[in-house]
C-alpha cells in the first residue's frame, strides 16, 4: 500500500474496532468527448492514478459511521434516518439510499475515506467517492452487483442528493478503468471498447487553473437542459431520436432559426464533438497523435465558443500551449468553468513547459499553477495488504 493507503487504514484503526478492507477509487480524465455522456455520443475517459481511498468494514448495527479525513469532519446516521443533507455528505448518503431503493439488505457499517484528487479540478473527485463507497459495500455485503450496474447506481446517486444531472462518463470511467487503456464509451447503449494509450515520446499533464467549479451551481444542468431544446425542434424536423443520429452541425444549421441563438450553439458543439470522437478513436488506432491532437484543440474552440463552458484561465493555458510548439493536444477538462486543461506533451519538454507556464499564469492571473503528470489506472478495486 501507499502512504495515502497506509494513512486511511491508520486513522480508521485509531477510530473504530471493527477490520476493514481497503479501497482505491480512481478520478479519470477525459481525452476528448466533453458534455456528450448526457447526449448519447461517444466519450473517451481513463481512469487515473489520483483517487479516493476508503477503509470500510461491516459494524452488525444499523448506523453508518463516517470520517472524512480531508475534511477533519465525522457523520453517524441510522440508516432509517439517511437524507439530503450538505457538501461530501450528500455524495456518500446518496448512494447508501440508492442501494436501499434497489431494495439491497444495505447494513451499518465503518468507514474513513480521503484522497489526493485537488477539489474542483475537473478529475471527477465526485464520481471517486461515490464509485468507491458503491464498490466497497457491494463487496462487504456480497449484493451481486457488476461494475456497469454500479456506474449506473452511482450517477443516480448524483442526480438524487447533490442534484447534478450529470452523465455516466465520469462514474463509469472510475469503476471499469483499464492501465494503460483509454475507454471509447457508448454513452447511449452503456457499452465500451478499451484502446491502448500509446504515448511515445509524450505524457499528458494537467494544468490546473485553481479556478474551482462547483456543476451543482447549476450551469451544468443548464446546458444539459438547452440540449434537451434543441433536441425536441430536431427530432421533429430531422426524424431523429439522439444527437447522434445527425449526420452533421450542417443538419443543425438548417434549424438555427428555431432555437434561441444558446440552443443552437449547444446542439452545433454536440454533434462536432461527437464526430471528432469517433475520429479520435480511429487516429489512437492508427497511432496517430498529432492528429489526435489537432481534434483537441478544435475541441477546446467548441468548447469555449459555443458551449460556453470555458474561462479565461483555461483559455489562456490552451493557447499558451499551442504556441510552445511542445504540446500536440490542449484543451479545457471536465464540466468546465475552471478546473484543468488537459495537454499531450513532448517528455523532454515537460518540465521547461511547466515553468514557463507558471510564470506566464502568474504574470497574468496572479494565480500559482499546479501541474499533474498523469498516470493511467486500473478501475476501482481492492487495496491487497
Amino acid at each position: 500500500m501507499n502512504n495515502l493507503a497506509t494513512s486511511i487504514l491508520n486513522t480508521f484503526k485509531k477510530k473504530f474496532t471493527t477490520q476493514p478492507n481497503v479501497y482505491f477509487s480512481p478520478g479519470r480524465i477525459n481525452l476528448i468527448g466533453e458534455h456528450i455522456d448526457y447526449n448519447d455520443g461517444y466519450v473517451m475517459p481513463a481512469a487515473i492514478s489520483k483517487g479516493i481511498y476508503y477503509a470500510v468494514a461491516a459494524n452488525n448495527t444499523d448506523t453508518l459511521n463516517f470520517y472524512a479525513a480531508d475534511f477533519d469532519e465525522s457523520l453517524s446516521i441510522a440508516i432509517t434516518d439517511v437524507k439530503k443533507l450538505d457538501n461530501w455528505k450528500n455524495y456518500v448518503l446518496s448512494v447508501v439510499n440508492e442501494f436501499v431503493l434497489a431494495g439491497k439488505p444495505i447494513g451499518g457499517f465503518d468507514c474513513v475515506f480521503g484522497g489526493d484528487i485537488p477539489r474542483g479540478s475537473g478529475m471527477s473527485s465526485s464520481a471517486a467517492v461515490e464509485g468507491g463507497l458503491a464498490f466497497a459495500l457491494n463487496d462487504i455485503f456480497n449484493f451481486g452487483m457488476n461494475r456497469v450496474e454500479l456506474a449506473l447506481l452511482c450517477q443516480r446517486a448524483e442526480h438524487n442528493y447533490p442534484g447534478v444531472n450529470c452523465g455516466i462518463m465520469d462514474m463509469y470511467a472510475s469503476i471499469n478503468g483499464k492501465k494503460d487503456h483509454v475507454i471509447l464509451l457508448d454513452c447511449k447503449n452503456i457499452t465500451h471498447e478499451y484502446f491502448p494509450l500509446k504515448l511515445d515520446g509524450y505524457k499528458i499533464v494537467l494544468l490546473n487553473t485553481r479556478v474551482s467549479h462547483t456543476l451543482a451551481s447549476g450551469e451544468y444542468n443548464v446546458r444539459r437542459k438547452r440540449c434537451e431544446e434543441g433536441m425536441e425542434v430536431l427530432k421533429k424536423e430531422l426524424n431523429v431520436q439522439s444527437f447522434r443520429e445527425i449526420k452533421s452541425a450542417a443538419d443543425v444549421e438548417l434549424h438555427k432559426d428555431k432555437m434561441k441563438p444558446e440552443v443552437y450553439n449547444c446542439c452545433k458543439f454536440v454533434v462536432e464533438e461527437i464526430a471528432r470522437t469517433q475520429k479520435g478513436a480511429a487516429f489512437l488506432q492508427q497511432n496517430n497523435l498529432a492528429a489526435f491532437g489537432e481534434i483537441m484543440y478544435a475541441g477546446h474552440e467548441g468548447l469555449s465558443k459555443l458551449y460556453d463552458v470555458s474561462c479565461p484561465q483555461s483559455d489562456f493555458l490552451v493557447a499558451f500551449a499551442k504556441a510552445s510548439g511542445n504540446v500536440i493536444g490542449a484543451r479545457q477538462m471536465g464540466g468546465g468553468f475552471g478546473g484543468c486543461t488537459i495537454n499531450i506533451i513532448k517528455d523532454e519538454a515537460i518540465n521547461e513547459l511547466i515553468a514557463a507556464a507558471t510564470a506566464a499564469y502568474q504574470k497574468e492571473f496572479d494565480i500559482e499553477l499546479e501541474a499533474y503528470v498523469m498516470e493511467i489506472s486500473d478501475g476501482v478495486g481492492r487495496v491487497e495488504r
